[in-house]
This record gives structure tokens, sequence and C-alpha cells, in this order.
């Protein structure tokens, strides 16, 4: 992995580090977990997260290097995480950075380990 750090603060800041007590049965708990669970459900995304998450700050490489699959291809399948709220991209200049949003991965932990 080529992860580049050049911002010294990470893109995604924990600012909402607050206990969540944001019921995790219900109607409303249940459609949010399918939704990560969608987001999630192709391994190309599971391995961008497992990815992001091991990164100290956020990934400002060429995320489609560390795959064999096109720039498009990848751009989709980040897309999709980020439309989940599971990731964020902040522009830099020509690239974007990446980084794994904790409240968001806290809450699908949560979401998931209710099942």
């Amino acid at each position: 992995m080529n992860a580049r750090q050049d911002n010294p603060e990470p893109c995604c800041s924990d600012a909402a580090a607050g206990l969540d007590l944001r019921p995790v049965e219900g109607e409303r708990a249940n459609t949010e977990l399918a939704a990560f669970a969608k987001a999630v459900a192709h391994p190309v995304r599971v391995r961008i997260l497992r990815m992001l998450a091991h990164v100290q700050g956020c990934y400002c490489g060429n995320i489609a290097s560390e795959f064999s699959l096109s720039q498009s291809t990848v751009s989709q399948h980040l897309k999709v995480l980020k439309d989940s709220g599971l990731i964020h991209g902040e522009i830099d200049g020509v690239r974007v950075c990446y980084c794994v949003e904790p409240a968001a991965m806290r809450r699908f932990k949560a979401l998931a380990g209710s099942l």
C-alpha cells in the first residue's frame, strides 16, 4: 500500500466521537443496517474499507493502483462507499484523499452486532 499523508491532520475528524444512543433495533435501524450492508456487499469495497482503516489519516494516493481494476471501476466502488457514509473524500489539488468515517463505522458495527 502506498499511502501518502501530506497533511498532518486527518481529513476526517472524529469530532462526533461521543456516545451514539440511537436504537440498534426497529425499522429505522433495520433500514440503516441494510444500507451499510449493501455498501459492503462487494469484496472490492470490503478491501477498500480495510485498506483505509489501516491508514493513519487519509489515503491520498491512487487507490486504483492497489487493485487490478480500472480507475473508473474503483471510482464507482468509492462512490458507493461515500454515498453510504462509510468513507469520506476531500479534494486536495488534483487528487482526492479518502478516509474512513469513524462515527459511521462505529454505527455499522453496533447495528451488525445487534443481529
